[in-house]
């Protein structure tokens, strides 16, 4: 796999019409300054193929070809065994990225070396017959379902990385919450650090607290319950489900931070992403569907 390159050809838009070459891959293409450098250092990118210093402007409709190897990247090919795509359900895919279907109850990807039947995992053995690898973007909890992005080479992943943490890429979740008394929408604006009493949960106002802001929706409220439509301004761990617990209305079916037993499944899923995509900047809006677990715990509820 030494040998392989990405390459890209991608057309100058309107918006940077007379603008440097280098505020094209920099600033609107939001490739990372070390990327930049390698490709004009060695002369890998081409406007209308031929090779321009960076201030040269551009004009719209101009072609440009960006090529990289596997030497621009400190980890050109993550070590991602394989395991079965039985499971895979794809709910979006082009030559740079994929968004998935994850189940509940896998996680995102193994914690120990050699682990296998993560998320991962699974779509590694799908990819393999394009001779990719998934690459690693943004991580759900093993118990929420739900749509997950990840890349499908080393270029797009500070792309993609970036247009999540500036919030150019956004994603909204479903999750049913104990207690009907919960204001109809609402802002939650806890700091979460970790929880010294157990490595596995985080906490208000914690050791090494950071800034976490969710805004949240309620979409109907029934039998005692509340389901909630969720975006998040941060991305903490476990910033959902430690918000709501700190509002008194933890998550359904909470192993750490719901004491009740109302789901024997985390009632967290991973619902709207609504992707904007590398270098062309167009926006898509992927659903995942209402997982099996959800179903099952609203036709209880409509029975009590």
């Amino acid at each position: 796999m030494k040998d392989i390159q990405w390459r890209f050809n991608e057309t100058v838009p309107e918006a940077m019409n007379g603008r440097p070459l280098k505020a094209l891959l920099s600033n609107y293409w939001q490739l990372p300054k070390h990327l930049v450098y390698s490709i004009r250092h060695a002369e890998r990118v081409l406007v209308d193929g031929h090779y321009q210093p960076v201030n040269f402007p551009v004009k719209a409709g101009s072609q440009v070809q960006l090529t990289f190897v596997p030497a621009d990247f400190a980890r050109p090919f993550p070590n991602v065994a394989a395991d079965s795509a039985a499971t895979v359900a794809i709910l979006y895919e082009d030559q740079n990225l994929i968004v998935m279907d994850k189940r509940r109850g896998d996680k995102t990807h193994p914690n120990q070396p050699g682990e296998v039947g993560a998320t991962i995992n699974h779509l590694a053995a799908y990819l393999a017959t394009e001779k990719t690898v998934p690459y690693m973007i943004h991580r759900l909890d093993q118990e929420t379902s739900g749509a997950i992005i990840f890349g499908k080479n080393p270029v797009v992943v500070p792309i993609l990385v970036a247009n999540i943490a500036n919030k150019q890429i956004k994603r909204t979740y479903l999750a049913w919450v104990e207690g009907t008394d919960i204001p109809d929408e609402g802002t939650i604006n806890l700091p979460i650090g970790r929880d010294p009493d157990d490595k596995r949960k985080r906490k208000i106002n914690g050791p090494h607290a950071a800034p976490a802001l969710t805004r949240y929706r309620v979409l109907r409220k029934q039998s005692g319950y509340a389901l909630v439509q969720i975006s998040l301004e941060t991305g903490r761990t476990h910033q959902i489900r430690v918000h709501f617990a700190a509002l008194g209305h933890p998550l359904v079916g909470d192993p750490l931070y719901n004491s009740s037993n109302g789901s024997p499944f985390l009632m967290l899923h991973s619902w709207k992403v609504d992707l904007l995509m590398p270098f062309t900047k167009q926006r898509k809006l992927i659903e995942a569907p209402i997982p099996s677990h959800f179903i099952k715990f609203e036709q209880e509820l409509s029975r009590r």
